[in-house]
């Protein structure tokens, strides 16, 4: 039967049950999806701090309480339909093809060594970011950066209104704007989350992959949490430019020709802090979101290992 671990809880190195792509997938969606409702605030703070060229924001409170006054309080949650859909499918394709990658790597006994956990998550990552995450991050974007509570002044109406938007403006392609960053930013995100969370699972909790232990959820909060932080860090200026290439409307504004134009051109134009915009919403939002997905992703793992392990056990104490 399944167990909730603690630090002096052995585990069983005997037998590893491999979670199916199938079950990590919907343990991930679900957890995508309570961390949108909860976070998107942060995210459209994030958004707005990232696009101001002028210096209209002094500062996280200060955008929120400005959105606030000007919009109101409803308009931090913008495009929460598209972030919410875009993390539960995110987090179901990205625990899901973990899982395929992972599996592909192992050894003839099952075994996952670091760097193979790492190019497995880095596979996930870019996985998610070409499938996923660039195409709704598009519209995300475009929808956070209007200004205003009336819809009817907005360009874009909506989610829909707006894809079909960008699409008839700059072509089916034009969804897929700053996808080499978004690719860069999420391969490496996901190469650094998974191998810290098994690390920190085992560090603080003796919780190894595949051992029947279920984390009780403060665990699962505090280590995927803490796994969280690496990733926000080494791929600041990756969001930065994904987000302006995103933004940037047709024949409006500064146009970036590429990645690596935009990155020369924010850092001489505004200087190379100017590429860390935005992190600290972002590691007041990324850690926070997976305390969130991991304790609710953790639990639904955790019970299905729990269940096969007992299953498996059954017959051989019948016998």
């Amino acid at each position: 039967m399944a167990t909730f671990a603690s630090g002096g809880v052995s585990h069983d190195k005997q037998k590893v049950v491999v979670v199916t792509p199938a079950v990590k997938a919907i343990a991930g969606s679900f957890g995508g999806m309570f961390e949108a409702i909860c976070l998107q605030p942060i995210d459209v703070i994030k958004t707005r701090l990232q696009l101001d060229r002028l210096g209209q924001y002094r500062g996280i409170a200060h955008c929120g309480d400005t959105i606030i006054k000007q919009e109101g309080v409803k308009s931090l949650w913008k495009g929460l339909t598209p972030f919410a859909t875009h993390l539960t499918l995110k987090y179901a394709l990205r625990m899901g093809t973990n899982a395929v990658y992972q599996s592909a790597l192992r050894d003839k006994d099952g075994k996952l060594t670091q760097d193979k956990r790492m190019l497995a998550g880095f596979g996930a990552g870019v996985t998610e970011a070409l499938v996923v995450v660039t195409p709704f991050e598009v519209v995300k974007i475009k929808l956070q950066q209007q200004h205003g509570a009336s819809v009817e002044n907005m360009k874009y109406k909506g989610p829909v209104h707006c894809a079909t938007t960008i699409v008839r403006e700059r072509g089916p392609m034009g969804l897929w704007a700053g996808a080499t960053p978004t690719v860069m930013r999420n391969g490496t995100n996901q190469m650094c989350l998974f191998a810290m969370k098994n690390n920190v699972d085992a560090w603080l909790f003796s919780k190894h992959e595949g051992d029947g232990t279920v984390l009780a959820p403060w665990q699962s909060m505090v280590s995927g949490f803490l796994a969280a932080f690496a990733g926000p860090i080494a791929t600041g200026p990756f969001d930065v430019a994904k987000t302006r290439m995103m933004a940037q409307e047709k024949g409006m504004g500064t146009q970036y020709s590429g990645f690596f134009n935009c990155i020369l051109t924010v850092a001489r134009e505004e200087g190379p802090l100017a590429l860390y915009r935005g992190l600290l919403p972002r590691l007041m939002r990324i850690p926070p979101g997976q305390a969130i997905t991991w304790a609710v992703a953790d639990q639904i793992i955790g019970l299905y290992e729990g269940a096969v392990r007992q299953g498996t056990e059954a017959p051989s104490k019948g016998a």
